[in-house]
Parts: C-alpha cells; structure tokens; sequence
C-alpha cells in the first residue's frame, strides 16, 4: 500500500473532515493516531484499520510536547502531520469582546504551529511533510467568521515559510477547503434543502465530502507528492461564481 508502514497524526481527527482524513490516511496503509480533547463517538477505522486514539488539548504546549514524544516512542517514528483542528461559531466582530476572537486565532493558528515545532524533531529524521488544512475563509471576506478568516490567512502564510526554513528534510503544504458536507453541515447550511440549494452554487455542483479531502491529504503525504512543498492546492469544487456575472444585465445565457 502507499503509505505502508508510515505514522501519521491527524488532529481533530475524531469526527468530519479530520476523521475523512484519518480513514484515507488509513485505507493507504499508514499507522494513524488521532487527536481531540475528547474521544470519538464511536472508532475511526477504514478497511478494517483503526487509529489510534489519544486526547491531548492542543492549546496547551506542554501536553502537546508530551502527546508526540509519546507517539514517536510508541512507533519509533512520525511521517506525517496533518493540522485539522480548528472551527469557529459564527459571531459577527462587534458581537464580542477582543478576547473571545482571539481563542479563534489561538486554535486556528497558534495550536498548529505549536503541533509543528513539537513534531519537527521526529518529522525532520523521517524526512516527512506537514499538511495544513487551510480554508478559502482565508482568501476572501469572511463575514461572520472574521478571526477564522484571518488565522487561516495566517495558517498559509507560515506553510510557506515553514517549507522554507524546515527544507529539505520537512516538506510543508495547505490544502485549502471550501464548503465540506460533514455531520455539522445542518448548522452552517441548514436542513437538506439548504444544504442542497448550498452545494448547487458550487461549480462541481456539491459540497466536499471528508474523502474528497482526505485523498488530497494522501497525495501530499506521499512520495507522488516529492518536490511539492510551499504550495497551496484547493479543494473546493471550483470555487463561487462571481457575483457580479448575475448581477449585470449584460452577457446573460439564453
């Protein structure tokens, strides 16, 4: 299998997009862990594999530390991180204080580079790769979600520069997502129709499922992925029609 006999960490890899991630990772044939504050509702497991579970706080350095020195003394090495944790309430900028926007940034941004420096050690000797789960949040307006917007701007730009400094014994990228269909969707599109209406304006004409990103996840693990380092590949279906094309009253399809 592809990635026999490599470990990868998947963080927030209990449920969503990081549990997709976890299960490609898995029917590729590495050695997952996963990783969350609290344990899955039920096992993260593909072709009759399981990861690993382990809760660790990823806001807290010090557990962090401790949470991959576990990992590489269980295995005796690590190939792969992937930095899925992170997520955000909708909560327009004047509806709260500096601080509560700042826990955003703080689990957006600071928590993967943290779970990076922690990881470098062990990734540098195996000459793996870094994997940032980014967000086209961080390429445009994000209204609503504006904190998160702007850590995952921040999120790419430090992939680039960790490729940079960390090259050529870690490579470092961002797959940066759109829209992905996950058991949270109903919160952020609402019920099946709005979900359906949501998809639909997207050029592929549907939401992202997990997989979709865990494979992408897969191919930059991977040694297909060799000389990719420092680069940002998009998944999200072909992005948004520009709003302006409905707007004109010129140029309309018959």
């Amino acid at each position: 299998m592809e990635l026999d006999g490599r470990v990868v960490v998947v963080t927030g890899g209990t449920r969503g997009v990081g549990a997709g991630i976890a299960r490609s990772f898995l029917a590729a044939g590495a050695d997952v862990v996963v990783c969350a504050r609290r344990p899955p509702d039920q096992e993260v497991a593909a072709d009759g594999r399981t990861a690993a579970f382990t809760p660790v706080d990823l806001r807290d350095p010090a557990a962090v530390h401790t949470f991959f020195g576990t990992v590489a003394g269980r295995y005796g090495r690590l190939d792969c991180l992937v930095n899925n944790a992170g997520g955000t309430p909708y909560r327009l900028l004047g509806e709260g204080e500096a601080q509560r926007h700042a826990r955003v940034v703080e689990l957006n941004l600071l928590a993967p580079m943290t779970a990076s420096l922690a990881a470098y050690p062990w990734l540098r000797e195996a000459r793996g790769s870094v994997v940032m789960i980014g967000s086209v949040s961080g390429t445009r307006p994000s209204p609503g979600t504006a904190a998160y917007g702007a850590a995952k701007a921040g999120l790419e730009n430090l992939a680039r520069s960790m490729a940079v400094e960390w090259a050529p014994d870690v490579r470092v990228n961002s797959l940066l997502l759109g829209m992905v269909r996950t058991e949270l969707a109903h919160l952020h599109y609402g019920d099946e129709a709005g979900i359906a209406s949501v998809g639909a304006t997207v050029p592929l004409g549907r939401l992202a499922e997990p997989s979709d990103v865990g494979e992408a996840a897969v191919f930059l693990a991977s040694d297909r992925a060799a000389y990719v380092s420092g680069a940002s590949l998009l998944v999200h279906g072909g992005g948004e029609r520009p709003a302006f094309l409905d707007a004109a009253t010129v140029n309309k399809e018959s």
